[in-house]
Order: C-alpha cells, then sequence, then structure tokens
C-alpha cells in the first residue's frame, strides 16, 4: 500500500517533440522531408505513431500513473484541434502567452463543422500502446491514458473572424460566438472518447485566468460539455471532466474555479506562490491537480520540500484525492530535463512513504 493512496503522479499534457533522441531525429527529419514533398502523410503518421509509443513508454519508465499521448501529433495547441473543423482557415503565427513558441491562428470564415474525431482517434492508439507495454510492478490496473482538449474559451480568445460581405463568418467577430461554436463542437468529442475507455478528460483553459473580464463568456462555454458528461454518466459510464489553468496567478479566482461544475481542478502554483497556503487553509470541495513542478524551468526542485507542500494540502482536499504533475505540458524542456522532472514526481512520493504517512 502507498504511503498516500489518494494522490495520483500525473502528466499535464505535451512532451518534447525535438530532441536528441533516434526517435525525435527521425520525426523532425520527416516533418522536414514533408514540407520539401518528399514523404508523404502515411510517412509522418508511421514516425508519429513510433514516437507517440516512445513518449509514453518514457512516462511509465518514469513512475507517472495517468499518462498522456505527449501530444506529438500536435502542431500547437489551438489550431491542431481548430485545423480539423471545416469554415476554419489557419492563418499566420501568433506567440503562445509569454512563453518561445508560437501558434498558427484560426480564423472563421464561417461556422464551423467538425466531419471526423478530434482526438478520439489519438487517444484509442495511446490506451493500445500503454496496453502493450510491461506493467510495472505494484501498478497493475493503476495506469491509464488521459484525452487533453484545448477549451472553448482558449479556442475562441485565440482565434479570429473575418468579415465577409455576405454575412456568412460575420457572427464569428464576436469573441462569445467563436467560444460558444467551439463548446458545442468540442461537447460531441466526449462521446467517443468515452466509447473508447476514456474516464478522465482533461480541458485546458489558461486564457481564462488570463482574461478573467471574460469570465462569464468562459464559463458558460462549459455548459456543452457539462451536458454531454452527464449524459454519459447517465448511460452508466464514468467520465471526469478535468479543467487545467496555467500561465497566470489563479489565487484571486481559487474559489470561483471550484464552483465550476467540473470533477477536478487542475492548478498551476508556479504563478502563485500563496497557492499552498490558500489550499492549506481554505481546502477544496473537488479533486486537485497539485502542479507544483515547473514545466518551465529545468531546476529541479526539492522533491522533500514538494512532499511537505503536497502533505499540508492532501488531507483539505475533498477524498484525500489528487493529481500531482508539472505545471504544464513539458515540451518546453529539452527532453532529458523533461523526463527528469517526470522522475521527481516518484521521488516525492518516496518522501511521502518515509514520512509514513498512511
Amino acid at each position: 500500500m502507498t504511503a498516500t493512496p489518494g494522490l495520483h503522479l500525473s502528466s499535464t499534457g505535451s512532451y518534447p517533440r525535438i530532441g536528441d533522441s533516434p526517435e525525435l531525429q527521425a520525426l523532425c527529419r520527416t516533418i522536414a522531408a514533408l514540407d520539401r514533398g518528399e514523404r508523404s502523410h502515411a510517412d509522418l503518421l508511421d514516425v508519429q505513431n513510433e514516437v507517440t509509443r516512445h513518449v509514453i513508454a518514457e512516462q511509465v519508465k518514469a513512475g507517472l500513473d495517468v499518462v498522456t499521448d505527449g501530444l506529438i501529433r500536435w502542431y500547437d495547441p489551438i489550431s491542431h484541434l481548430a485545423g480539423k473543423l471545416d469554415n476554419i482557415e489557419i492563418k499566420g503565427l501568433v506567440r503562445f502567452f509569454d512563453t518561445n513558441t508560437y501558434f498558427r491562428q484560426p480564423v472563421f470564415v464561417g461556422a464551423p463543422v467538425k466531419r471526423g474525431h478530434l482526438v478520439a482517434g489519438e487517444y484509442s492508439f495511446a490506451r493500445n500502446a500503454l496496453g502493450h507495454l510491461p506493467t510495472p510492478q505494484g501498478k497493475a490496473g493503476k495506469l491509464s491514458v488521459k484525452p487533453v482538449l484545448t477549451g472553448p474559451y482558449t479556442l475562441g480568445k485565440f482565434s479570429l473572424g473575418e468579415k465577409s460581405e455576405n454575412g456568412s463568418a460575420g457572427n464569428f467577430t464576436d469573441l462569445e460566438k467563436r467560444v460558444q461554436a467551439y463548446a458545442e463542437i468540442l461537447a460531441t468529442e466526449l462521446e467517443p472518447l468515452s466509447k473508447a475507455g476514456a474516464e478522465l478528460v482533461q480541458i485546458d483553459e489558461p486564457a481564462a485566468i488570463k482574461y478573467p473580464n471574460d469570465w462569464k463568456i468562459f464559463e458558460a462555454s462549459l455548459a456543452p460539455l457539462v451536458q454531454a458528461r452527464d449524459k454519459i454518466l447517465k448511460n452508466g459510464r464514468k467520465l471526469e471532466l478535468a479543467l487545467y489553468v496555467y500561465f497566470h496567478d489563479c489565487v484571486p479566482l481559487y474559489e470561483k474555479l471550484l464552483a465550476l461544475p467540473v470533477d477536478v481542478v487542475g492548478l498551476d502554483f508556479t504563478y502563485s506562490p500563496e497557492l499552498v497556503d490558500v489550499v492549506a487553509s481554505k481546502g477544496s470541495p473537488k479533486p486537485l491537480g497539485l502542479d507544483l513542478i515547473d514545466g518551465r524551468n529545468t531546476r529541479l526542485e526539492d522533491p522533500a520540500q514538494i512532499a511537505r507542500q503536497v502533505e499540508r494540502m492532501l488531507p483539505k482536499i475533498k477524498g484525500e484525492r489528487a493529481f500531482l504533475g508539472p505545471s504544464c505540458g513539458l515540451e518546453y524542456l529539452p527532453c532529458d530535463q523533461a523526463f527528469a522532472k517526470l522522475e521527481l514526481l516518484s521521488k516525492v512520493r518516496v518522501e511521502l512513504q518515509g514520512r509514513g504517512r498512511q
């Protein structure tokens, strides 16, 4: 029995797509060759599959309980989903928050239409890949894959709507219209994800805490997702929505975040020095993502210090259930440092066991 049975070690999303490993070098070369017309999309898919298997194996090797596919197929968090919709064109590069990465900006030229799955196929592949790995000792029945979706508000905030003479895209110059369109489309993805076996779906909404003046628009955008989840639950399947926020101080919005009709709230502690104190004093009526490990800084945290922070907060969280992970996806780090950050999570668990917490 682990010292903290309700504490799960979890990925927060992406994993480096560029690096010195043979798999990542092959991915870079194939993408470049595809751009030159020397490789096909089928070639790229083969390499993406191989890298995804490698990244899942790395997460399991590091000791994680909840893994992702590393978002290896994603060019960026915005265009990967928006680019799969009809009537949305992908335009120029825009900086993603205060990172050194960029996204290709979607532009509405009409009402968006979903023709196929957004990530359900990717999730099924990842789940199958995990199933083919040897199960580490003590992890039988405890490993799972978590699909990730960029949330409707963040997608809408970072998209544009063109004004058109015939008015076909006129409504989508309005933020609220774009956000709601994305919300309704994303909600339809939950059913195929659930049927494929997903029981926890991560919804990333970093823009929601960056632009709190739009809170009503953000809050309303969750309704279609919540309704889709509730329908799945009524059909006898388990599905939880985990809302993750990062890249900004969430302390001012802590209580509002917990009041949202989601099942788990993931919090970036690296932007909020007071957040440990807030959680320890106010507690949480629902499970939390304790994203205490800095996903953008190569410096490795002291596992003993992180363990002390977890010890302070965990008893105040409903059911003492929480997901310990990085503050964001790890695509901002070199591969060796990303793996070291994941290994650090296991070291925190060892620290907690050493303290004899039962």
